[in-house]
């Protein structure tokens, strides 16, 4: 008999969650609600909460928008975001992660104390991702982003340096760039790094290995988008070869399920429990329209 077991320890992380619970009390009210960027890295439920009248604007759009409420969502913003809701009378209902707000205030903290001529703050994430954008903010834009070692040439060895990680990177890989630029730095300067990596993130790493191991054929379902998608996939798939990114159920290939006694299926912490559960139903659904037809 065919097992299917969906990752109990997958879909939204704390933040994420905190940030739809409140996007969601906050449309029962009615009213227009904006939302400054897509409120996670996944398209479906971006458009369930629009069916719900969420209004996704970007940052243009954000600028030129007067009385009226907006929705920060779990990756934070720079500083320059509070300011113009100030200037433009915007009502925000803040809902970044507590674990990102610390990182930022960590940063503006650190680089305030430091002589900013001789100092540079460093963050290990994805160029242009939005926590990233947030946490460059706290420096006015100064601090230096590599997202792996081949890039170490951004930073100048001459200085001293601090490195900190997007909260949603892979803490192995963290460290080994860290690795790669204390060796890089100049042994008379200051080099010091800071483990910012979620700590929910980092301990899914190892539940999520142990979970692709014991199955034969694993779905992974994620946005596009998603940074943390494609590193716990990428994990998944160097456990388990016979492991597919899915984004939908419709992206499902029904084919690859008809060889195999056990299939996982698992996602990011920006992938909804409800469509993982929507992925199982529709395999169930083929697996019981073929038995009907023998």
């Amino acid at each position: 008999m065919l097992k299917i077991e969906i990752d109990e320890n997958s879909g939204f992380c704390f933040g994420v969650t905190t940030a739809i619970k409140k996007a969601e009390e906050e449309l029962s009210h009615g009213g227009t609600l904006y939302c400054l960027g897509d409120i996670v890295h996944n398209s479906i439920e971006c458009e369930r909460l629009k069916s719900l009248g969420l209004v996704t604007i970007d940052h243009q759009a954000y600028r030129n928008l007067h009385d009226a409420r907006v929705l920060l969502r779990a990756h934070g913003e720079p500083p320059e975001t509070y300011e113009i809701a100030k200037k433009n009378n915007l009502e925000l209902i803040d809902a970044t992660c507590p674990v990102v707000l610390k990182l930022q205030q960590r940063i503006k903290r650190k680089w305030e104390e430091e002589n900013q001529e001789d100092c540079q703050i460093v963050i290990h994430g994805q160029a242009g991702h939005a926590e990233v954008l947030g946490l460059v903010g706290q420096t006015r834009g100064k601090a230096i982003v590599i997202e792996n070692a081949d890039q170490i040439e951004r930073i100048d060895k001459e200085r001293h340096t601090y490195i900190y990680s997007q909260t949603t990177k892979s803490l192995e890989g963290y460290l080994a760039v860290v690795d790669k630029i204390k060796d890089y730095v100049s042994k008379d300067k200051a080099c010091e790094s800071f483990n910012t990596v979620c700590g929910q993130v980092a301990n899914r790493m190892k539940g999520l290995e142990e979970f692709a191991k014991s199955h034969e054929l694993i779905f992974f379902v994620c946005g596009k988008k998603s940074s943390n998608g494609k590193i716990l996939y990428k994990e998944c798939r160097r456990v388990n070869p016979n492991t597919y990114q899915i984004e939908s159920p419709e992206d499902i290939d029904l084919t690859l399920t008809c060889n195999v006694d056990s299939i996982g299926i698992c996602g990011a912490t920006s992938t909804p429990k409800w469509l993982m559960e929507n992925c199982k139903q529709t395999i169930l659904n083929y697996h019981n329209i073929k038995e009907n037809e023998k």
